[in-house]
């Protein structure tokens, strides 16, 4: 029986669990939280850090793992790329990994390689900062290099604050640094969604549109995303060949990958984000209703080096969302209510992560997501006016805020 280590067991983590033992893998699971659901449905679990390269290559190779998978994280892709280069396994190669999973390292490539890319400049001193300042038009991001899920960004309209928003991106940078970050207004929603290349060719992908709420506790990170991608035909496909283009300079192989992207006033494509991992909240799931693909099948056969050439494009068809549920405040969990009516006539899937009476985090980022509910809809304006309108459908109900 062929071996296969993923590294993570959380909530988002279990389809990747599952689906590795449907299809017939030992399957081996590891981080530094015992208590993780996913654990639970492996053949077996070690007690080590994700992030830790050299512990994670000491174990794949002692189990003489055949494949190893990061899913939906972005902290621990390039571990796996790592490993699998010193192990011979398939993977896409270490250095371009690091190159996106480091925001500083991303932008300074992009920059380089004449693709659209905000000004913007990493750092691991609050002062050599603050002197460039002047060289910024606000409002700028200031964001941990290395986090994921919003953790430690802010919004800076001015130079006040600065000092304070640097200490916040900077606990939450493993590497102690920070990066400052003109902002690229939208024209539209900003575009994510997930892809996957074969060789080297983005043969699939996956566009959605990113909903956020001004008024959210950080309205930074997406409260849900929808299908299909509003953007025209030919801004998608704008974006698909910068993707490639990307791609080819990097070397990229066979794996997944989960996007973000910017298109300004002018049709510009500004890729911000690309993580060579799935993408997490119920993304692949979501990506499966609304195409038929499955794209956790085909990230772990990539991993195991095994033949992805079956998979091809495939248009959206039908109106799906996914929204995180979530509180603005701490608090005592009550109660969950979720409309009837919506649940009749559009959810498809629930997941919840707390219990009532659990005590709940806020959504300052993507730890606070209480769960994720997937759901159809009939048409565009349906869609629409559901997913930007979920608080009336879906309330949190706390016994007390703490």
């Amino acid at each position: 029986m062929k071996k296969i280590l993923l590294l993570g067991g959380s909530h988002f983590q279990v389809p990747s669990v599952l689906k590795a033992v449907e299809m017939g893998y030992y399957t081996i699971t590891c981080d530094y939280l015992p208590d993780n659901p996913g654990h639970k449905y492996a053949h077996e679990y070690h007690n080590v850090s994700t992030t830790d390269k050299e512990k994670i290559l000491e174990l794949a190779a002692r189990l003489q793992v055949d494949g190893i998978v990061c899913y939906a994280s972005d902290p621990s892709a390039p571990t796996a790329a790592y490993v699998a280069s010193r192990l011979g396994l398939a993977s896409n190669p270490y250095e371009s990994v690091e190159i996106l999973s480091n925001k500083d390292l991303f932008r300074d490539f992009l920059a380089k390689n004449g693709f659209n890319s905000p000004k913007s400049k990493g750092y691991t001193d609050v002062d050599e900062a603050a002197k460039d300042l002047f060289e910024f038009n606000f409002p700028v991001f200031v964001k941990p290099i290395d986090s994921s899920g919003s953790k430690g960004v802010s919004m800076l309209n001015s130079q006040d604050d600065f000092a304070k928003c640097v200490e916040y991106a900077l606990s939450f940078s493993r590497a102690q640094r920070f990066i400052v970050e003109e902002c690229i207004p939208n024209n539209g929603y900003q575009v994510g969604g997930d892809g996957f290349s074969v060789n080297g060719k983005l043969v699939f992908r996956c566009f959605n549109n990113q909903h956020f709420d001004a008024k959210s506790i950080n309205p930074f990170i997406p409260i849900g995303i929808t299908y299909p991608c509003m953007k025209p035909a030919y801004i998608q496909e704008k974006i698909h060949n910068e993707i490639q283009r990307l791609f080819d300079l990097l070397g990229m192989r066979s794996g997944a990958y989960n996007f973000e992207v910017c298109v300004d006033k002018n049709e510009n494509v500004h890729i911000m984000e690309i993580g060579a991992r799935n993408g997490g909240n119920l993304v692949p799931q979501v990506t499966k209703y609304a195409t038929g693909v499955d794209m956790v099948e085909y990230t772990l056969r990539a991993a195991m080096g095994e033949d992805c050439s079956a998979l091809e494009m495939r248009e959206t068809i039908g109106f799906w969302g996914n929204y995180k549920i979530s509180s603005q405040y701490e608090g005592i969990l009550e109660n969950i209510f979720i409309d009837e009516e919506f649940k009749m006539n559009n959810l498809v899937e629930l997941s919840m992560y707390y219990n009532k009476g659990d005590e709940i985090p806020s959504f300052a980022d993507t730890s606070g997501i209480l769960g994720i509910l997937i759901s159809k809809y009939d048409n565009i304006n349906e869609m629409i006016a559901k997913i930007e309108n979920m608080a009336k459908y879906v309330k949190i109900h706390l016994k007390r805020e703490l």
